[in-house]
């Protein structure tokens, strides 16, 4: 069973099976809406637990909603000068970074209406542009499961419908996708060292339980 709690409430979630293709089945949980008395509603500037029990163990995990502090200012795009293909494009963000270290981000985009997927390297601290006002590359988020064209896949095109869905995370929260990212750009490099997944579960436990304050922009590329 997995619980999680507000420190007021403590709501038991449940488990939903999606059939797959080749008998495979996806479980998920997720609130349990016949204990609606108990569900509460995630808020930013608060903390949230929670505890697994499964074959005779308990694995336990805390996290916190950031307060939405770093935003995107601004989007903007030029054509690819690199390129003899003027379709592509690239994405640029302004933003501005609260002073003070400890601002973690995380950041996925969609593109014409389709799934939010998180970039290459979709986590970035303030470590460099602590109180600063910079423009950077959005590099288009992409799909794992599928292959990846490592010349073409930061580019959008001409035409392109996007939304940039900007997150601020906890520290744990950028650890474990910090070293999960790192380790999945080494795989197949025999001189890379060995990355240790940083998890904020206890007890051996591999995964994070973590909070998003979240904004959406959006932008249209001109045909």
């Amino acid at each position: 069973e997995i619980t999680i709690s507000n420190g007021q409430r403590t709501h038991l979630l449940k488990e939903y099976e999606i059939p797959l293709a080749g008998n495979y089945k996806l479980f998920y949980y997720t609130v349990d809406s016949a204990n609606f008395a108990t569900i509460f509603r995630g808020e930013q500037g608060k903390s949230y637990s929670m505890k697994i029990k499964v074959a005779g163990k308990e694995y336990n995990a805390k996290t916190s909603i950031p307060f939405l502090t770093k935003k995107v200012d601004s989007l903007s795009w030029e054509t690819v000068k690199q390129k003899d293909d003027t379709s592509k494009v690239i994405l640029y963000g302004q933003t501005t970074d609260p002073p003070g270290f400890g601002n973690y981000i995380r950041y996925f985009t969609s593109t014409n209406n389709g799934p939010f997927f998180p970039g290459l390297n979709s986590v970035f601290d303030d470590q460099i542009v602590d109180g600063e006002t910079y423009k950077v590359q959005i590099e288009q988020g992409v799909n794992r499961n599928e292959e990846i064209d490592f010349e073409e896949y930061s580019f959008f095109e001409r035409g392109d419908s996007i939304v940039v869905k900007m997150t601020n995370i906890d520290r744990a929260t950028f650890d474990f996708w910090r070293t999960i990212e790192y380790s999945y750009s080494s795989i197949g490099n025999p001189f890379s060292s060995p990355t240790k997944v940083l998890t904020n579960l206890d007890g051996g436990a591999l995964g994070y339980f973590g909070g998003y304050s979240v904004q959406y922009t959006s932008i249209k590329i001109p045909d």
